[in-house]
């Protein structure tokens, strides 16, 4: 049986320079209505993560949560799965720094009016901030990364970071943290500490 991880598959080989027929064929059998774009497997986390804490299962909604391996490839992924392409509904979620690359790759795939949400530098800040600095250290002494804060935070290039941006560069000092701090963070979030960037995306599928 199709699920939405084949199509994912199939949009990122299309996406590679593959044949769309796998990806218009799944897209049509499942079916998709929407794409959420987001520039990488972390971010996939978190909104998977957050659409399970409040009980939907985006894929049997019909919405494919897709990494696309990097902001700039928003405009090649846009081609294949809006108007010009699949004609599916797009949104998205990316850093303030890619709100031009969203907005370019929309627009140059007829799809400018289709919503975006923006994080004020990313997702892992506005994760930390929704938290808080001192829960977000528990949780990684939960998690068995203590030892590994400890060390990180003893480097001289972090002695004079704020404690928050500290967070932030440690989340991404190890092969696929973020993406398991990307769930243990929004499943440690309360209903009314939800960034609104996230909430508003989830809210908007």
């Amino acid at each position: 049986m199709a699920d939405m991880g084949a199509f994912q598959e199939a949009v990122t080989a299309w996406a590679a320079g593959g044949p769309g027929g796998p990806a218009r064929e799944l897209a049509t059998r499942l079916p998709v209505r929407a794409v959420v774009l987001l520039e990488g497997p972390s971010d996939a986390a978190a909104v998977s993560a957050l659409a399970a804490s409040r009980g939907r299962d985006l894929a049997a909604e019909g919405v494919c949560v897709l990494s696309m391996g990097g902001a700039m490839n928003v405009g090649r992924f846009a081609r294949l799965l809006g108007p010009p392409g699949l004609g599916l509904r797009l949104t998205g979620l990316c850093d303030e720094a890619e709100r031009p690359y969203y907005a370019r790759g929309l627009e140059r795939a007829g799809a400018a009016e289709q919503q975006f949400f923006v994080c004020a530098a990313d997702l892992e800040d506005e994760l930390i901030r929704a938290l808080g600095v001192t829960r977000v250290q528990e949780l990684v002494r939960d998690e068995g990364d203590l030892r590994a804060l400890q060390t990180f935070l003893r480097q001289p290039a972090q002695q004079d970071r704020a404690p928050q941006r500290q967070l932030r560069r440690f989340l991404g000092t190890k092969k696929g943290r973020k993406i398991h701090y990307g769930r243990v963070l929004v499943e440690a979030l309360g209903p009314d500490r939800i960034p609104a960037p996230l909430d508003g995306l989830l809210t908007s599928l």
